[in-house]
């Protein structure tokens, strides 16, 4: 039976290793790429190697950044003293989509998940903690997500942090924007009660 050469199935592999791309997703870029005469693959070759020689995570705060410094904290608008730490660079992309937030990040880099072998001795705290002492901010946002993992890393990373005499604070939960109750599971509508305020 025929098959693509060697090279392709290579190509083919690596494709698969990408988050969301299964076998079929994966031949069809792959085909695309072999058969696209517009420069679409050289481009992105050329791309993907900048990126991996130029792109480095920030040395204040962890997100992507080809300078030392990402551009947030290069920022002179945003406020030095309001943190918001998150698990991954890609959550402070989703923090500022929803431009709410005027501080700067620090990235955790993950968290806790006991089923995949990371437990507190893997969170690096102490990068953390020497930031905070060199930095002292009035408050921290632990913003980690509702899943078991985010929910159990704002718990250990609060009990740490309340004896850096920070204020600490976690997001809102709750019901989301224009959804009806009917839509909502028993815990989205416990802690939506639970962190209700005065109108």
């Amino acid at each position: 039976m025929a098959d693509y050469p060697p090279t392709v199935r290579e190509l083919l592999a690596a494709m698969r290793e990408l988050p969301s791309i299964g076998p079929r997703s994966a031949e069809r870029l792959v085909l695309f790429l072999l058969e696209e005469t517009k420069g679409t693959k050289e481009r992105l070759a050329r791309l993907l190697q900048a990126a991996g020689t130029r792109v480095h995570p920030c040395t204040r705060c962890g997100f992507y950044a080809e300078e030392e410094l990402c551009e947030l904290c290069r920022d002179p608008v945003r406020d030095p003293l309001l943190w918001c730490v998150v698990a991954s660079p890609g959550d402070v992309l989703r923090i500022e989509r929803a431009s709410a937030f005027r501080g700067i990040y620090h990235v955790l880099g993950r968290k806790l998940s006991p089923l995949d072998g990371v437990g507190p001795e893997e969170i690096p705290t102490g990068l953390l903690l020497a930031r905070i002492e060199r930095e002292h901010p009035r408050e921290i946002i632990l913003a980690l997500g509702t899943d078991a993992e985010g929910e159990a890393t704002a718990l250990y990373l609060g009990q740490i942090l309340k004896k850096t005499g920070s204020r600490i604070s976690s997001l809102a939960t709750g019901l989301p924007a224009g959804g009806g109750l009917e839509f909502a599971d028993s815990v989205t509508l416990s802690y939506a009660l639970a962190g209700r305020r005065e109108l």
